[in-house]
């Protein structure tokens, strides 16, 4: 009996995504939006995945 795969998975070709880093990704998404002119009030109320997909779009968030 090998002990298999089952033990030995570890992030090593792709890493683990870590908490600092998503929230420096969100910070700067909604720096992102608020130079494009949405309201700073607006960006903050919104949630993550909002903002993901207007920043995937940034002429319409201009329009």
């Amino acid at each position: 009996m090998g002990t298999g795969r089952k033990f030995n998975k570890q992030p090593v070709t792709r890493p683990k995504k870590s908490p600092l880093e998503r929230r420096r990704r969100e910070a700067s998404q909604r720096k992102r939006l608020v130079a494009l002119g949405l309201d700073e009030e607006v960006v903050r109320k919104m949630d993550s995945k909002t903002i993901r997909t207007l920043i995937q779009k940034p002429e319409k968030v201009k329009a």
